[in-house]
């Protein structure tokens, strides 16, 4: 079968090898396995940390996390009561349908709309709609938020919203290096105050590495990126999402996070999390 429904969890089968596996949970893709240049077996590219919860009790730590309607702690007055990332990464969204399944690929649409929830907390109209397709050699993430507002009211009710695929990419972290950042602005989260933070710099490197605590936010980035490691790498494109993290917190302020364990991996995150749209 190239879609299957088990107990709250979506697989996807190429046929070609290729494989994937999310949750109604989250909508987070938790596996993503395809062969390659090196490997005609189907090898796993995301990393999803060994303390993770998987059982909707709390937002997976790796995988695909989707970030909605706002990115890091909130700064819109509408996203006044959401905490960290908002909470499309840890509601129950809705199978919708199966999108499409024949040799090119196989993908699937989940649903969510406004919960009880959700409601107590963010008083917006909205429907999201997000479609994963799986390739032979690819995944595909995308993600269609509408406006829903009935209100007859001018100017009308706007919806202004960041978003974020928070990809954990399996990669060796000391070795990893991301391509092509150089000459573009971007704001170092690490630093020691706020100021710093949040004062552009231009990023100076050929190809950024995360061997120490990296938070980095790239504005107005390419959206064509390559992470690349000896021996592999992957490459990452983006539509309309016209910032990126870079995101590894090292040893040091990893061990700092309950669910998160050292090993190797980089976030590299498309997303439209500098102002909103």
């Amino acid at each position: 079968m190239p879609v299957e429904q088990v107990d709250g969890r979506v697989y996807l089968n190429h046929p070609k090898g290729s494989c994937a596996e999310l949750l109604l949970y989250g909508a987070t893709v938790i596996s993503w396995k395809s062969a390659t240049r090196n490997s005609t077996q189907p090898v796993e590219h995301l990393f999803v940390s060994s303390k993770a919860a998987l059982d909707g009790s709390k937002p997976v730590r790796g995988g695909i996390p989707v970030v909605f309607p706002c990115f890091g702690a909130p700064v819109h007055p509408e996203h006044s009561r959401l905490g960290q990332h908002g909470f499309a990464r840890s509601e129950v969204w809705k199978f919708d349908s199966i999108v499409m399944d024949n040799d090119a690929g196989v993908s699937v649409r989940l649903t969510l709309e406004p919960t009880a929830s959700i409601k107590a907390k963010y008083d917006k109209s909205f429907h999201l709609a997000f479609v994963v397709t799986l390739a032979e050699h690819q995944i595909s993430t995308d993600l269609h938020v509408k406006n829903t507002s009935t209100s007859t009211v001018y100017p009308p009710d706007s919806l202004e919203f960041q978003t974020l695929f928070h990809n954990y990419i399996r990669a060796p972290a000391s070795e990893v290096l991301v391509f092509p950042l150089q000459n573009v602005s971007y704001y170092d989260k690490t630093e020691s105050t706020e100021e710093v933070r949040t004062t552009a710099k231009t990023e100076t490197r050929a190809g950024v590495d995360v061997r120490r605590f990296t938070d980095s936010v790239y504005e107005d980035a390419p959206q064509k990126y390559e992470v690349n490691w000896p021996g592999g790498g992957v490459a990452i494109k983006a539509t309309n999402l016209k910032d990126v993290v870079v995101w590894n917190p090292g040893k040091e302020s990893g061990s700092k996070i309950a669910d998160m364990e050292d090993g190797g991996w980089v976030c590299v995150e498309p997303g439209y999390v500098r102002g909103f749209t």
